[in-house]
């Protein structure tokens, strides 16, 4: 069954150190990354969110049973039509106005990199890459121009996937009309049964796949191979990363792919979802218009075997990759077999779901204290039908991985030795309870597009879906299944297979190291019952320091102009800003802005703000550490996430109308009494230590490291901390740097979502209507400033192969609400140069996968903005990327562009702004500083007029304007003198990590 509660049991990221490692850096990565997708407008339009269309009336079941539940006792989701052609493709089609106007559609192909042979490794994802370029109906290279005509963003509302056992198709198609989704269908159609296949196009997009196969390289990739290569060593997955390998590409001719494709694209082994704004049959109609002409080429080929886990292969591997931070991989592994879904069967998989929870949930606890491990998680999923694996990773601190394995194989040990306590069991019983009705809670609002890709995933994985009401229902009917003795049951049958294996990463090298490490996993650890059976009591919200002063009462109410929106000013200066809507049922987000943020800081040393994120709550508020308010939480909407913007300080969350008050309480406390505790500053500072090296590891990680910073003229506030600055930071200098700031300025509060005005005013006035007047901000607002031009790029050096580099060339502008109209020129001007550059340099020329353009405008600073051209390249290419960027650079300055230009940019704009507008995420964040700055409300509203007013004569003058060739700066990053050149892997490329795969798709990296 496809469902909500299948999220938890999928497995973490292998390199944890890497998700770990300072706010900022993941912050440069979202900012310079390369990526084809469309940018996002500055701001969205001024339309209100729209409450799901109401649940459709469901369509009546067919009098057989539908495919999708063949063999299966799970009540069929009536939502959902199927139906089956008479050439074997099936289908299934639903109403969802979530978002409004948009049909989300997806076409799988049961074929991935495991039905590959030898020769034909990386066939599958070339296939998807040739379907995409051109086909029967759409002539080569226009695929992309005509869905940008019908609103569509390339990468992002039109893209692919290939895994090792699917390739998708995705659309996203706006402003959806019977014209438009028709002609989509036709071209989707023709992308199944004609790609192109002749010796130009395949010998172009040849050098674009090459190029994502050359930056895809690199100790993380070498870390997946060995992980695959080891976990299912004797199995085809072990050697099949849809990737491929750079002998098959260069091999591959047009009549070998051809031959590929007849033998996989046929209409019995595609699948057909579509979920959107429209008549579910109609949808069904369109399919068979256009796709029951479709005809399989030879005889249907059998069914590939994927053999089952070796128990005969080595058990341990060690790979020394300097770059990367300690991880130990333990895997148990068991065969994979088709099992009917039914109830019985999900039932016992969630009960296997709570028994890890627990596990989860005493590793977190022993590693929040201190421990010897960053971190640690159990998972368990069915991988690639290949293996049913359970899981363990763990990141021990610093070199002595052997006491974190057994002090995580002790965990595990008193798991299988000793049953939890109920009140355990409830614990995790009532977070899963509550994450499932959530689900039921909000399933007139879930998207299209999840409920379309859900139905893909659930023919690969060959199971079902169901609605969120009735895997509620399932859940809850085995109530009384969910005892101490069942869980002990499942957590033994969790780590009990036919093969063991264990992985080490290392960044030194490690005498004997596969030996000890292989004795390691086998040595018998000792439980200790009194340990085992050791408990938690709950806390609850009376342990939480109360504010203390007087609820505060209003000053002045008054209407925002924007919708139904209103601002409340309270006694103390708290201003509110509120928004009640029903577009999100029983969700209600949450934004607590106060002082000055970025640009408050010194400009010329060194803060701790980029620990703020990973430290300030989890340090504890009052008296309550991690594991207290972990537990005063659990099985409530109630958090807290800190985050640093440019002009404000921010505390987040998302929770429901039932814990508004306290989950307010919790906000105003974290600023009175945090608690500074000094564990998890040391745990941040062990897991960016160990990831340190992985910021040199290759050219995208150097430059998303030295990019942000630069573009700063080198102000320590956009820069990653230095290894010494790391490790200076103690819990002392953390608290000086912060205490004084979560008192300064003044605090405004954003409640958008499923509430009732008079009771959040009221839960405001007794939380934070209860704080003293604050304090004015001190900090130096510093503006920031954009680097002098230079004539020669900048240089920095990776550790990564020498074959890899990047480049970026980037222009001032500026920032501010007051430009806010120019932020959205530069906006569609940053589309069409993206557009041109990715025409020219990657589908003309295969010169790199991920060119594109991007823009930045702070809203919240007067300065600091800029356009930025990036490309991950070969260094031979370096100066070509240059050369083209310039010249495409005077074009914009010097001719107007076309029309369609201007149509293909702007029209997906309008359409991704509309969408955006019918939920709660982009007004509460366009809108914070609104309650001070009413401009920001009058932004909104000018928006649909800015992008209107755009012309081909307005472009080429923003063009002239900031496009000069003296304002640039440019930075390149090379290999290191020596670096070894990228060549065909040594071990066998995989297909998959023990966890969905990262695949590879054809419009993003």
């Amino acid at each position: 069954m496809r469902s909500e509660y299948r999220r938890f049991a999928r497995f973490a990221l292998p390199l944890i150190a890497v998700m770990l490692v300072a706010p900022q850096i993941a912050a440069a990565q979202q900012q310079s990354a390369p990526a084809t997708a469309q940018p996002r407008p500055a701001q969205p339009a001024p339309r209100a969110p729209q409450p799901g269309s109401a649940a459709p009336a469901a369509v009546p079941a067919p009098a057989e049973t539908p495919w999708l539940y063949e063999r299966s006792d799970i009540p069929p989701d009536t939502n959902w039509r199927f139906g089956t052609l008479a050439n074997g493709l099936r289908y299934a089609t639903r109403a969802n106005g979530v978002p409004p106007g948009q049909v989300s559609v997806r076409v799988a192909i049961d074929a991935g990199s495991l039905m590959e042979q030898d020769s034909e490794r990386g066939f599958a994802h070339f296939i998807e890459h040739l379907s995409f370029r051109g086909s029967t109906h759409v002539p080569d290279g226009e695929a992309k121009r005509i869905w940008q005509r019908l609103g569509a963003s390339f990468g992002s509302d039109t893209n692919a996937q290939t895994t090792p056992t699917q390739t998708i198709y995705k659309l996203d198609l706006p402003r959806a009309t019977p014209e438009s989704l028709d002609e989509s269908l036709k071209m989707l159609a023709g992308m199944m049964s004609g790609p192109t296949f002749t010796k130009s196009t395949v010998d172009t997009e040849r050098a674009v796949v090459l190029a994502e196969n050359r930056e895809s390289q690199g100790a993380q990739r070498r870390a997946f191979e060995v992980q695959q290569s080891l976990l299912f060593a004797g199995q085809p997955l072990a050697n099949r990363m849809p990737i491929g390998t750079i002998e098959t590409l260069r091999g591959a001719t047009a009549e070998s792919l051809r031959a590929f494709h007849d033998r996989w694209y046929r209409p019995n082994k595609a699948v057909i979802a579509i979920a959107g704004d429209g008549d579910p049959a109609i949808f069904a109609q369109m399919i068979q218009k256009h796709f029951s002409a479709w005809q399989p080429k030879g005889p249907n080929p059998p069914e590939p075997d994927f053999g089952d886990p070796d128990p005969n292969q080595p058990v341990s591997r060690v790979l020394v990759e300097p770059s990367l931070p300690p991880l130990l991989t333990l895997a148990t592994l068991r065969p994979w077999r088709f099992k009917d879904d039914t109830i019985v069967y999900n039932q016992g998989k969630m009960l296997d779901q709570l028994a890890m929870m627990i596990i989860n949930r005493r590793l977190e606890t022993r590693a929040r204290a201190g421990g010897s491990y960053i971190a640690a998680q159990v998972s368990f999923d069915d991988v690639a039908r290949s293996a049913n694996a359970t899981t363990i990773f763990v990141q021990p601190i610093g070199e002595d991985w052997k006491t974190a394995l057994t002090d995580v194989r002790t965990v595990i040990a008193q798991a299988k030795e000793v049953a939890p306590s109920q009140a355990e069991i409830e614990r995790e019983w009532q977070e899963l309870d509550e994450a499932l009705n959530v689900q039921v809670q909000t399933s007139r609002t879930e998207a299209a597009a999840k409920q379309a890709e859900d139905i893909l995933q659930a023919v690969n994985i060959r199971e079902t879906t169901a609605s969120p009401q009735v895997i509620l229902d399932i859940f809850r009917g085995m109530k009384g299944q969910a005892t101490p003795q069942r869980m002990l049951e499942g957590t033994r049958r969790l780590f009990t297979g036919t093969a063991d294996r264990a992985l080490m990463v290392t960044p030194k090298d490690i005498p004997n190291g596969e030996a000890d490490l292989a004795a390691a996993v086998k040595t018998e650890i000792k439980v200790d019952i009194a340990e085992a059976r050791k408990d938690q009591a709950p806390v609850g919200f009376d342990r939480v320091p109360p504010i203390g002063g007087t609820p505060a009462t209003i000053v002045s109410r008054a209407p925002l102009s924007l919708l139904n929106m209103e601002t409340v000013e309270l006694s103390n200066g708290v201003r509110l800003v509120l928004f009640p809507n029903n577009a999100e049922a029983n969700k209600i987000m949450v934004n607590v802005r106060f002082g000055g943020g970025v640009r408050s800081l010194s400009p010329r040393k060194q803060t701790p703000h980029w620990a703020g994120e990973a430290v300030l709550y989890a340090s504890g508020i009052g008296d309550l550490g991690a594991d207290e308010l972990d537990r005063l939480t659990s099985a409530r909407r109630i958090g807290i996430q800190f985050e640093t913007e440019e002009d404000a300080f921010e505390l987040k969350s998302v929770t429901r109308a039932a814990d508004l008050e306290d989950q307010l309480h919790l906000m105003a406390a974290q600023l009175s009494f945090p608690k500074w505790d000094e564990a998890p500053i040391k745990r941040l500072r062990a897991a960016m230590l160990a990831g340190y090296e992985a910021q040199s590891a290759n050219a995208s990680a150097v430059m998303n490291r030295e990019l942000p910073s630069l573009l700063k003229s080198g102000d320590p506030r956009w820069s990653t901390p230095s290894r010494k600055e790391i490790e200076a930071l103690d819990g002392k200098a953390f608290r000086r740097h912060f205490e004084p700031l979560l008192k300064e300025g003044p605090i405004e509060v954003l409640l958008f979502g499923d509430f009732e005005t008079e009771q959040a005013i009221a839960a405001a006035e007794k939380t934070f209507g209860a704080l003293a007047k604050r304090k004015p901000v001190t900090g130096p607002g510093a503006p920031a400033r954009f680097p002098a031009h230079n004539t020669k790029p900048e240089l920095r050096y990776h550790n990564g192969p020498a074959d890899q580099a990047a480049a970026t060339i980037a222009w001032p502008t500026g920032g501010g609400i007051a430009g806010i109209a120019e932020s959205r020129r530069l906006e569609v001007l940053s589309q069409i140069f993206s557009d041109r550059l990715f025409d020219r340099f990657r589908q003309e020329q295969g010169a790199s996968y991920s060119p594109f353009v991007s823009t930045s405008w702070p809203v919240g600073m007067d300065t600091g903005g800029y356009i930025f051209a990036m490309s991950q390249i070969e260094p031979d290419q370096v100066a070509a990327f240059y050369r083209m960027v310039n010249e495409i650079a005077v074009e914009l300055a010097t001719k107007p562009v076309t029309a369609d230009e201007l149509e293909r940019a702007v029209g997906p704009m309008q359409q991704y702004v509309a969408r955006a507008s019918s939920g709660n995420t982009f007004w509460i964040e366009q809108l914070g500083g609104v309650s001070t700055d009413p401009r920001r409300a009058a932004a909104l509203r000018q928006l649909p007029q800015d992008l209107a007013s755009i012309t081909p004569e307005v472009l080429q003058a923003t063009a002239a304007k900031y496009l000069l060739p003296g304002k640039s700066f440019s930075l390149t990053v090379l290999p290191k003198p020596g670096a070894p050149a990228t060549a065909a892997p040594a071990l066998p490329a995989p297909g998959g990590l023990p966890a969905p795969v990262p695949p590879t798709g054809t419009p993003q990296p």
